[in-house]
């Protein structure tokens, strides 16, 4: 099965895992999954994330960790929200100055820049804009 929006299909892979209250997700892997995994764990969203390899040793499969607080029966997970705001039908760029506060810096936007990807914070300091992928929060 063929998939138009793998970064969406990651997105709603997370977003299902966290409702069911798994601790991990998998998925297949890209570079960009990995960078956007990388800066999630950065900011706090997943404890960690791994590479593994496939059925077949041609595809890579990226392995996320689900980050909760609170002991077994009180936990919480830390993502409570996560939206996919640039779409292949539907690209949505930003300047420098217009780069969204998520929840009024509770959140954090994601973009892809010239630079690479990389927070909302960061682009403000490098002074650039780009595409916007995803909210979290």
């Amino acid at each position: 099965m063929a998939i138009n929006d793998p970064i969406a299909d990651m997105l709603t892979r997370i977003r299902n895992a966290v409702m069911s209250g798994q601790t991990q997700v998998a998925m297949p892997s890209s570079k960009i999954k990995v960078e956007i995994a990388k800066i999630m764990k950065d900011e706090g969203y997943l404890e960690g994330f791994e590479m593994v390899e496939g059925e077949n040793q041609t595809k890579k499969i990226l392995r996320l960790k689900i980050k909760y607080v609170g002991e077994r029966r009180t936990r919480r997970p830390v993502i409570s929200g996560i939206e996919r705001v640039s779409r292949p039908g539907r690209r949505i760029y930003t300047k420098k100055q217009d780069i969204p506060w998520v929840l009024s810096g509770i959140g954090v936007a994601i973009l892809s820049t010239p630079k690479g990807v990389m927070t909302g914070a960061r682009a403000r300091q490098l002074g650039v804009g780009g595409e916007i992928i995803c909210k979290v929060w």
